[in-house]
């Protein structure tokens, strides 16, 4: 009776300890005033992408001079149903320099860094014109950047490098692509290591609240590295559910009791 009593508060000790809550595996845990706070979150988020060294961009230029144009973009690339497929479209893209510059045919170097995609189109659009071009001949530039690549690892399906071929990709597409974060995966301090001029830094944010909308990390960055952080329950390896911890500590508790009675019959 004496050993009944603590193996008893020991068991239920590790059952509440060892099992995952259902708010730890839970996105964006709604609360009063959630909607109105999601909506404001989204106008701050919206702030266009500035080019930063390293980046993969791809330029269009169109005209009703076909000719003219193909002096600016002399390699083909492949079609698929007369379009450029995004695979092409990323291997022929410009690549922006350490010193922030890319070098198109004929036009030559031009620095972009820290410029929107929109000041780029901008700023190549007036030099064509004071150079090349003339008003009547339709000019029209098109900037994208040429896949969104990124590092997911950690507690996820399936950690790799992955590229997304949009401009805007969040922090939910991107573990979606590594098959989402695992039951013991923390969703309440996922890390964003991103890159910057200087080196790089730590980013946490938690995506058990909706304030993760309003995180200036909620939108990845190219080359962003997200790492999510094993919950304790996997170092405890009691298991995530009820009765993987119930099947775990029975274990436990039986061979720690045969211990004991061998221990007494020697």
């Amino acid at each position: 009776m004496k050993l009944k009593v603590p193996i008893s508060i020991l068991l239920i000790f590790f059952l509440l300890a060892s099992c995952v809550s259902n708010k730890e595996l839970t996105y964006f845990g709604e609360k009063e005033g959630d909607k109105e706070l999601i909506e404001q979150s989204i106008k701050l988020n919206s702030k266009p992408y500035r080019v930063q060294i390293g980046d993969l961009l791809s330029i269009s230029i169109k005209s009703t001079d076909a000719k003219l144009v193909a002096m600016f973009q002399p390699v083909a690339a492949e079609n698929v149903g007369g379009q450029q497929s995004e695979q092409s479209l990323y291997y022929n893209g410009f690549t922006v320099s350490k010193h922030g510059n890319i070098e198109i045919p004929i036009l030559g170097k031009l620095n972009v860094l820290a410029f929107t995609l929109d000041e780029i189109e901008e700023a190549i659009n007036k030099k064509l014109l004071e150079e090349y071009f003339n008003k009547a001949e339709d000019l029209f530039i098109v900037v994208k950047l040429a896949g969104l690549r990124f590092t997911v690892t950690g507690e996820v399906a399936s950690t790799g490098i992955y590229t997304l071929f949009q401009d805007r990709v969040n922090i939910i597409e991107a573990l979606a692509s590594a098959g989402d974060i695992t039951d013991l995966g923390n969703r309440k301090d996922v890390l964003v290591i991103r890159q910057y001029p200087q080196g790089q830094k730590i980013h946490h944010i938690n995506l058990t609240s909706v304030d993760a909308f309003n995180s200036p990390y909620f939108y990845i960055q190219p080359n962003d590295m997200v790492y999510v952080k094993p919950l304790k329950q996997k170092s405890l390896g009691t298991g995530t559910t009820l009765i993987q911890s119930v099947t775990a500590i029975v274990t436990v508790l039986s061979l720690v009791t045969s211990v004991i009675v061998l221990s007494r019959n020697l």
